[in-house]
C-alpha cells in the first residue's frame, strides 16, 4: 500500500516539529540528576546592605506683612510646617498630610 502525497506531507512536517522536541528533551545537559556529594554546592551570595543614602534637609522660610511660615522638607517629604501670624494670634503647626491646624495652649 502506498502513501498519499498529503499523508507523506503530514508525516514529513510532524518529524520537522517533533525532532528538534525530542533533541531538546532528551540532550544530557538538560537531564537533572541527583548532586553526588564529591560535586562542591555553590555558598549563596552574600547579601547586600544597601546604606540609607543621606537625605537633605531643607528649612524654607515664607515670610510676608501678616505671617512667617516655617517648613522643614527631609527629601522631597515636607515633615513639618509652623505657622507665626504678625498680628498678635498664637502661633500653630499645620500637619502636612492632612492639612489639620494645632495650637499650643501652654509653652513652656
Amino acid at each position: 500500500m502506498h502513501a498519499t502525497p498529503s499523508f507523506r506531507l503530514f508525516s514529513a512536517r510532524a518529524l520537522a516539529c517533533a525532532l528538534p522536541l525530542f533533541l531538546l528533551l532528551g540532550s544530557p545537559s538538560q537531564a537533572q540528576t541527583a548532586a553526588s556529594p564529591s560535586t562542591p554546592q555553590p555558598s549563596p551570595a552574600p547579601a547586600v546592605v544597601k546604606e540609607p543614602t543621606e537625605q537633605t534637609t531643607q528649612h524654607i522660610v515664607v515670610e510676608d506683612t501678616a505671617t512667617r511660615i516655617d517648613e522643614v522638607r527631609i527629601g522631597s517629604e515636607t515633615k513639618s510646617i509652623d505657622v507665626q501670624p504678625k498680628n498678635g494670634m498664637p502661633a500653630y503647626q499645620v500637619e502636612p498630610k492632612s492639612g489639620e491646624r494645632t495650637w499650643k495652649v501652654l509653652g513652656f
